[in-house]
């Protein structure tokens, strides 16, 4: 995505309890790929202690690809993560976060940040209260979902809220939500008060959208079915490079292509093939046969239909 023109990145979000355990799969997780320069490594949990020192490791983990910023994900609605405390369901308690937050900067050299969602629920929007508390403890800047956590993704970003936030400017905004196509992006970026605009899930089916959104209104030019061909393969050299496990590669290789060629024509009988594919090999000859015989094909994609409506927030 920094390749296709997104300012910066965040990993996926990640165990403090993983890392503090020295588990395989999720110190893996904290790798950083020389290419990726303005990356922050994302990490949830409950226990300050416990995020103090995963932060300090994850800080410290990547001394040729330094980590340009830890963030704190405060925005997960899933329940596994918030059962146990973490993610979203931290801002159920905003008294307890002036200590959780500055346990974990005094452990840091990099900039903190924290990603969180409007509020709780509908009666609990305590977003300007998070963020004031957030400025005391020395964070750097906050993305804000426009959802409390019980929306999950059901309706729409409350943008009018998130504006209304931007403009107490008590610290830098990154606004979040339903920013799914480089049209949205356009027209967001016209009257934004946000320091910033961050994308979730548009990116997996349009991994053009950064270029796009930067593009004159009148540009007849589009990206064709070769280009996110171009892109499929790319993203193969990179899982190739980053597991040796060829399950692993082949599941997330999969669900990103399908994800990827999301409103071409015939896409539902691709769809099916792609999910009977027996190894990498056939994967990426099947995806390479779809897109070429489709020439100068455009996506037609609606998008008020949900998308990845069980998400991490």
């Amino acid at each position: 995505m920094e390749q296709l023109g997104a300012g910066g990145t965040v990993s996926e979000l990640i165990s403090c309890h993983g890392i503090n355990y020295k588990n395989e799969k999720t110190i893996k997780m904290l790798e950083i790929h020389p290419l990726e320069k303005n990356i922050g490594l994302q990490l949830f949990g409950e226990d300050p202690q416990a995020m103090a020192d995963a932060a300090k490791f994850t800080q410290d983990c990547n001394p040729d690809t330094p980590t340009k910023f830890v963030d704190i994900n405060m925005g997960c609605p899933v329940r596994k993560v918030v059962s146990k405390g973490g993610g979203s369901a931290l801002l159920k308690e905003p008294v307890k976060l002036g200590k959780f937050f500055s346990t974990i900067k005094r452990e840091l050299k990099v900039p903190l940040t924290i990603k969180i969602r409007t509020g709780w629920d509908s009666d609990s929007i305590n977003a300007p209260e998070v963020i004031h508390i957030a400025k005391e403890e020395g964070i750097e800047f906050v993305a804000v979902h426009g959802r409390t956590r019980t929306q999950g993704y059901s309706g729409l970003a409350n943008w009018d809220l998130l504006e209304s936030i931007s403009n107490l400017k008590i610290l830098p905004v990154i606004g979040n939500g339903d920013l799914h196509s480089s049209f949205m992006v356009k027209e967001r970026m016209k009257q934004t008060s946000c320091q910033a605009l961050m994308l979730g899930r548009g990116p997996l089916r349009d991994p053009f959208i950064f270029l796009d959104s930067f593009r004159n209104d009148d540009d007849n030019f589009h990206f064709t079915p070769a280009d996110h061909l171009e892109v499929i393969e790319r993203f193969h050299e990179y899982l190739e490079d980053y597991s040796d496990r060829e399950r692993t590669i082949l599941i997330t290789l999969r669900k990103n292509i399908v994800w990827m060629v999301a409103g071409f024509p015939n896409v539902t009988q691709f769809r099916n093939s792609m999910f009977k594919a027996a190894d990498i090999k056939e994967t990426m000859s099947l995806t390479k046969e779809f897109l070429t015989q489709l020439g100068n094909s455009q996506k037609q994609i609606d998008h008020t239909q949900a998308f990845m409506a069980g998400g991490h927030g």
